[in-house]
């Protein structure tokens, strides 16, 4: 099993940062990859970014790609998200996921075991 907890989102304005972070226990943390999802109102659940198990390969929706990167604290069983130049279309709930089945990780929902609450990323225009 596994549990995570994301924190970090808000209110923002567009062009303007956040960090999300997704602490995990349970299972060993370095042992597992990691992903982002997001899920607009009325859209479907859509990847965002995943890393590896010990973070040397990450990857990204071409969406944010260049404006978000994905990083790992084994140390801390923690994951986050840097998010930069947000924009309006970047508004959605986050949720971070484990894959405890791949050390790589992938961009399918459905690859992912164990999923946190999720938390609201808005960016004013």
């Amino acid at each position: 099993q596994v549990q995570l907890v994301e924190s970090g989102g808000g209110l923002v304005q567009a062009g303007g940062s956040l960090r999300l972070s997704c602490a995990a226990s349970g299972r060993a943390f370095s042992s597992y990859a990691m992903g982002w999802f997001r899920q607009a109102p009325g859209k479907e659940r859509e990847f965002v970014a995943a890393i590896s198990w010990s973070g040397s390969n990450t990857y990204f929706a071409d969406s944010v790609k260049g404006r978000f990167t994905i990083s790992r604290d084994n140390a801390k069983n923690t994951v986050y998200l840097q998010m930069n130049s947000l924009k309006p279309e970047d508004t959605a709930v986050y949720y971070c996921a484990a894959d405890v089945a791949d050390m790589e990780g992938g961009s399918s929902w459905y690859e992912y075991d164990y999923w946190g609450q999720g938390t609201q990323v808005t960016v004013s225009s």
